[in-house]
């Protein structure tokens, strides 16, 4: 049984920092790609970072890119996702998702194979 459950969100102000965690069972961790994807209020569920198989290749939507950092241990079949300098548009559901490497296009968000059920995270004014 696939199985990826986040964990982590929450409530934080303005400019404050979140972990957040993904645990993988049931597939070949090592075998799949892994991304963070967030959805917020009223928009769609989007593709905000992303790293291959191996952890050595990352990288993000332009939204975050040098707030969030993405990392995987492959040992502990986990992907985590920190977050810093956190914006009220940061505000949503945070998924973490598996995709296997190559299949189609990436950043449509739509060649993700596994889904967690996701994580909230509010970030105040």
């Amino acid at each position: 049984q696939v199985q990826l459950v986040e964990s982590g969100g929450g409530l934080v102000q303005t400019g404050g920092s979140l972990r957040l965690s993904c645990v993988a069972s049931g597939f070949i961790f090592g075998d799949y790609g892994m991304g963070w994807f967030r959805q917020g209020p009223g928009k769609e569920r989007e593709l905000i970072a992303y790293t291959d198989i191996m952890g050595h290749v990352t990288d993000y939507a332009e939204s975050v890119r040098g707030r969030f950092t993405l990392s995987r241990d492959n040992t502990k079949n986990t992907v985590e996702l920190r977050a810093n300098n956190l914006k009220p548009e940061d505000t949503g559901v945070y998924y973490c998702a598996a995709r296997i490497p190559g299949n189609g296009d990436l950043w449509s968000g739509n060649t993700f194979s596994f889904w967690g059920q996701g994580t909230r995270v509010t970030v105040s004014s």
